[in-house]
């Protein structure tokens, strides 16, 4: 408990007595200082005890008074000691009515009472609290440890973490997400902080924010020690937090950073036996595939799962979102096969489970976040999902994968699954700057053609493609003759060296009308 005005008046030796301010005893005490200068606000830091004898004070002006003790109210100071026998035998009425109107502690020192017996009464009762407050850290740290240690984990040192602080304490995982809180009433308060959460996650750790409303005050404390944090503490109290309850907060963040490492080492073992179980799995090996799984992803490979590739397109996006996916299977329990492939990874996830929810909300944020000019660069991952599988399937499903990868790439979207590709038009796939310079370069000699005046080559080539080559069909859509157009279609043959009767060829060049050009006058 920290030092008072009260212990003070209440110390036997001090023989101290209450003249003005009686209400205001509980007013915390920070040290005590002897000063007999007229204005010695400028030299106060707040909390103090001021002792004087009035040496330099028009004491019994009462103008001179009502100044003197605003500006000590002001700078915070936690009350007034006079010494009385000194320079006045009494404490003179005008500094008594200033201090009562003010609301400022004032106590009379009777003359037997020196200085400096207050100065050491004060410097040994914040010692001793200093001491009760260190001792009672330390005993926390035991019994956070002994928490931390003991079969409840995470979830028994909040509990501790709690009652030591006198709130309420959180774990946050990377995503934001509440992995415990107690006591269990603050899990809803705790999940408010989310965004918060998110916030601090962006910054080097260890770092911290305070959050304060008209409920409670919150500290916010990542953990971990590398560039990035591996999940988040918050601690809720109804005022700012004493030196006992600060030595159990930053126990409880070192124990549980402590975990998180721990765990992340474990998830790393783990990464490489994936790793194999998919080698094996690509290799054609499922029932290998399944021995080396184990109870680990056996029950991965019961049902049918998808496999999906994760790319960079920010600095830590793979991360980021695998981070996300590992959460959402922690809590849903389910497997989850996660193998690192340099600046991508490869994952293999139960179909229409949480970590696939998960992927898709965060690719859908990423495509909400901003529209994008430059594509997926502008995102944090681009992601190629496969069809559904089963184990017998993967080496197919990591094509898919990979295939719906480069088009999400081109595209400029954040995740792109097979399906739309299987279902969808292959016009798309045009939009890829390999594809356009060869169509630039098979349709350059007829563009030039056209420049210099000499016919419209190009348009009339379009429409008799557009018609299936039906003459008096795509001379309507042109407006001319059809002998004009069949003319206009032997000199495409003659500038290009190709016969239109040639299927490929046909087809070749409606791709690269497609891939350089807008509609088709049928299509208008």
């Amino acid at each position: 408990m920290p030092l008072t005005l009260a212990s003070l008046v209440q110390h036997s030796a001090l023989k101290l007595t209450v003249r003005a301010g009686a209400d205001r005893l509980d007013t915390p005490v920070r040290w005590a200082h002897a000063s007999e200068l007229a204005d010695p606000v400028p030299y106060m830091d707040g909390g103090e005890l001021l002792l004087v004898t009035a040496t330099n004070l028009d004491a019994e002006n009462a103008d001179s008074m009502r100044r003197y003790v605003r500006r000590l109210a002001g700078a915070g100071v936690a009350g007034v000691g006079f010494a009385v026998g000194v320079t006045y035998d009494d404490i003179p009425q005008a500094l008594v009515d200033a201090a009562q109107e003010a609301g400022l502690p004032l106590l009379e020192v009777p003359r037997r009472t020196p200085f400096l017996a207050i100065s050491k009464a004060v410097s040994a009762a914040i010692a001793a609290d200093q001491y009760r407050a260190v001792t009672a850290g330390f005993e926390a740290q035991r019994e956070l440890t002994k928490a931390a240690l003991a079969g409840d984990g995470a979830a028994g040192l909040l509990a501790r973490l709690a009652a030591h602080i006198d709130g309420w304490a959180a774990l946050y995982d990377t995503s934001g997400a509440v992995l415990a809180a107690a006591p269990d009433w603050a899990a809803r308060r705790a999940a408010r902080l989310t965004p918060d959460v998110q916030r601090l996650r962006d910054r080097p750790a260890p770092a911290s924010i305070v959050v304060a409303d008209s409920e409670d005050r919150v500290e916010l404390q990542s953990l971990g020690t590398g560039r990035r944090a591996r999940g988040a503490l918050a601690v809720g109290t109804g005022a700012a937090l004493g030196t006992a309850e600060r030595y159990a907060v930053h126990s409880a963040v070192a124990l549980l950073t402590l975990t998180t490492a721990r765990s992340r080492s474990l998830q790393g073992a783990e990464q490489r036996l994936g790793a194999a179980v998919l080698r094996m799995l690509l290799a054609g090996q499922p029932d290998h595939a399944r021995a080396v799984a184990g109870d680990l992803y056996g029950d991965l490979l019961d049902a049918p799962f998808r496999l999906l590739i994760a790319e960079a397109a920010a600095p830590a996006g793979p991360e980021l979102l695998t981070e996300t996916m590992e959460a959402a299977a922690a809590r849903s329990g389910e497997a989850l096969l996660l193998v690192p492939e340099g600046g991508r990874v490869v994952v293999l996830a139960a179909d229409g489970g949480a970590a696939m929810a998960a992927c898709a909300a965060y690719a859908e944020a990423q495509e909400d976040r901003a529209p994008r000019e430059g594509g997926a660069e502008d995102s944090d991952v681009v992601v190629g999902l496969s069809a559904p599988a089963g184990p017998i399937a993967v080496s197919a499903a990591y094509k898919q994968a990979e295939q719906a990868l480069s088009v999400a790439r081109r595209r400029g979207r954040a995740l792109v699954e097979h399906e739309e590709l299987a279902a969808g038009s292959v016009l798309p796939l045009l939009a890829d700057d390999a594809v356009r310079a060869f169509a630039d370069g098979m349709l350059r000699a007829l563009r030039e053609h056209d420049a210099k005046g000499r016919g419209d080559l190009v348009a009339s080539l379009r429409a008799w493609l557009s018609r299936h080559g039906q003459w008096d069909a795509a001379a309507a859509d042109l407006g001319v003759h059809r002998h004009t157009l069949r003319y206009r279609m032997r000199r495409v043959e003659e500038i290009l060296g190709r016969s239109l009767d040639d299927p490929d060829v046909r087809m070749e060049l409606w791709l690269a009308l497609k891939a350089t050009a807008g509609p088709t006058p049928a299509e208008d």
